[in-house]
């Protein structure tokens, strides 16, 4: 067996939080995302962005699905897969994160983007996640949002 392959190949248990939209939750399940992909054996710098976009998507459906109203469920998973279209023998992986909503269920993709003004906070989030993830889906649902979000393993593994 080659010596550069990762000894621990075993990949976290899928990971289930259900929260309310509160911004006090963003920080805390943003640990808790982070720990799962640390787990999962993703470097530092996919860490940092699968955090940031868990951060700023939980923040848009607070903000836009729920129009700031607190105690409404948000359920969040992490999954870590193997990835697609790799060689039967890689041990490249994806992490999955799902966020679940039952707010407004608009599709922020079918929005006109408005222009970002410098001096106003806020829109950046979108593009914080089509720029940091290698995959972004938005599934609408019949009472709400289902967002999925694809991280690739880029680099060798931690180990």
């Amino acid at each position: 067996m080659p010596s550069d392959l990762p000894t621990n190949t075993v990949s976290p248990p899928r990971l289930q939080l259900e929260i309310r939209s509160d911004t006090a939750e963003i920080a805390p399940t943003r640990r808790q995302i982070e720990d799962f992909a640390a787990q999962a054996q993703f470097d530092e710098t996919a860490i940092a962005q699968i955090g940031l976009c868990v951060n700023e998507a939980l923040a848009n459906v607070i903000r836009h699905a729920y129009d700031g109203a607190h105690g409404r469920p948000i359920v969040v998973t992490a999954e870590c897969r193997p990835a697609e279209n790799v060689a039967a023998h890689s041990h490249a992986k994806q992490i999955y994160v799902t966020i679940r909503d039952w707010g407004k269920g608009r599709n922020p993709a079918d929005c006109v983007p408005k222009r970002k003004d410098p001096l106003q906070p806020g829109g950046l989030g979108l593009i914080c996640l089509k720029e940091l993830m290698d995959q972004v889906t938005f599934v609408p649902q019949s009472d709400g949002m289902l967002l999925i979000l694809v991280k690739n393993q880029t680099g060798r593994p931690k180990t």
